[in-house]
């Protein structure tokens, strides 16, 4: 009785279900699949029916498995991209509390987080090595320092760091037998203050002195001090040093310092030659990094190059990051039309965001076609949180019928403290389900209006 009942339903949901004119194919994940057989009703006998109707029974239950695949691993890609994001800004920050923990001399404290990043064996843990030895020999533990420049030799032979480890490691063998000298920090305290002086008096005449703090094992603020005092300087030589340092003749740590350096000091030359390293390396920090400071330099035209000709999405997501920070609305909007990548497209709306275009954001909020594109402008109009953004996620409210969106509107008046909005909502939806969604966000809003209409509500 009950294949019956089931051959019966199912036929029936075939007829229906599938219209004559049906098209021959569908889309899963973007590869291109069969749809079921067209149906010739007046053709179908019992038999037939029963056939056709367990066929495609089949086929429904193969593609539902197949999108349920696809979905899956989507989600998956996303935790896991995800996951590796939150791991390389857990490593980034225990390695700024390492370094600003040697730039104070609290030597037990740098190392316990360069241990951290040791640990996460992560982009940074040959630095941390490096870093790690130097806290060590500062302590006068000179064994453990030797045993940490062995591992970081041993363990990274390719790393930047090796230069300054075997200029580390003769220090540490020459002070063998000595003990910790407190005075030593105080001579690197004078060295900063000597450099500070050269910034004001002579740094040209100091260039050779400059090179030598860089080549040797001081301290990172030491070394930041002296490619400073490089990057004030209007003679060629400091220039060509302050370049080969920013292109990567040096561990990376000046490297960064050198490329902020070039994008706030020494013109529309520094620019150029930030642009020149752009192009010829293949370290995507090193690139990110160099956006940032077109973005510092105002630089409005590289970044827009980057955006539309980079191949790397990343790379194009932080060009498009940073002209949102300028604020380049038109050259965002522009690029937007011509974008096909949905991470880009949705990094592109954050820009939209930050730099406040809100007329923007209406149109994508009013006329996207995609929706997850569509439901990210919405909430980042109701992030904006002005009267106008007020009347404009009502308006889309009304005209909207998709329960994502609306839900996300009144996310976005409840988040925007609008009250006003939400009331007016409220008074005229007939759905109970989402006439319970503003319900309970005006419950936990303190406004009068809010609280005028919770009471009307009891009263009724």
């Amino acid at each position: 009785m009950k294949t019956q009942i089931l051959t019966m339903t199912m036929a029936a949901a075939l007829a229906a279900a599938v219209p004559a004119a049906a098209q021959s194919t569908y889309t899963i994940g973007g590869a291109v699949t069969a749809q079921p057989a067209t149906v010739d009703r007046a053709a179908l006998e019992p038999a037939a029916i029963q056939a056709a109707a367990m066929a495609y029974a089949d086929q429904q239950s193969e593609r539902e498995r197949e999108l349920a695949r696809v979905e899956r691993e989507r989600e998956e890609a996303a935790r896991e991209k995800e996951r590796a994001q939150r791991e390389r800004e857990r490593e980034y920050s225990a390695y700024d509390a390492g370094q600003q923990a040697l730039d104070s001399a609290r030597w037990d404290r740098a190392i316990s987080s360069f241990d951290r990043v040791i640990e996460m064996k992560g982009t940074r843990a040959d630095a941390a090595l490096y870093w790690k030895a130097y806290a060590q020999n500062k302590l006068g533990q000179r064994p453990e320092a030797l045993n940490t420049i062995g591992t970081l030799v041993k363990e990274y032979p390719k790393s930047r760091y090796l230069n300054d480890a075997r200029a580390l490691e003769i220090e540490v063998k020459r002070a063998g037998g000595q003990t910790p000298n407190p005075a030593a920090e105080s001579d690197e305290e004078i060295k900063v203050m000597a450099l500070n002086a050269l910034q004001n008096t002579a740094p040209e005449e100091a260039i050779p002195m400059l090179q030598k703090v860089l080549q040797g094992t001081g301290s990172p603020r030491l070394k930041s001090q002296a490619l400073f005092v490089l990057a004030q300087s209007n003679s060629p030589k400091a220039r060509e040093i302050l370049v080969n340092i920013a292109k990567g003749a040096g561990n990376p740590d000046l490297q960064i310092r050198a490329i902020r350096y070039l994008s706030v000091h020494g013109g529309r030359e520094s620019r150029a030659a930030l642009a020149d390293i752009y192009s010829a390396t293949s370290d995507i920090d090193v690139k990110k990094r160099i956006l940032m400071g077109f973005m510092q330099a105002g630089e409005k035209d590289r970044l827009v190059t980057a955006a539309q000709s980079e191949q790397n999405a990343e790379l194009r997501a932080t060009a498009v990051q940073q002209l949102g920070n300028m604020g380049a609305h038109d050259e965002l909007w522009a690029m937007y039309q011509k974008e096909t990548t949905l991470d880009v497209k949705k990094q592109i709306i954050r820009a939209l965001f930050t730099g406040g275009s809100l007329t923007r954001l209406s149109e994508l909020a009013r006329n996207e076609r995609d929706p997850e594109l569509r439901l990210l402008a919405v909430r980042n109009l109701g992030v904006m949180g002005s009267k106008r953004t007020g009347d404009i996620l009502v308006e889309i409210y009304n005209s909207d019928k998709d329960p994502a969106i609306r839900k996300a509107v009144i996310n976005g008046l409840f988040q925007s403290n609008n009250a006003e909005g939400l009331v007016a909502l409220a008074r005229k939806e007939s759905d109970p389900v989402m006439k319970k969604e503003m319900v309970s966000r005006l419950s936990n809003m303190r406004s009068k209006v809010a609280t005028d209409y919770l009471i009307e509500l009891l009263n009724k």
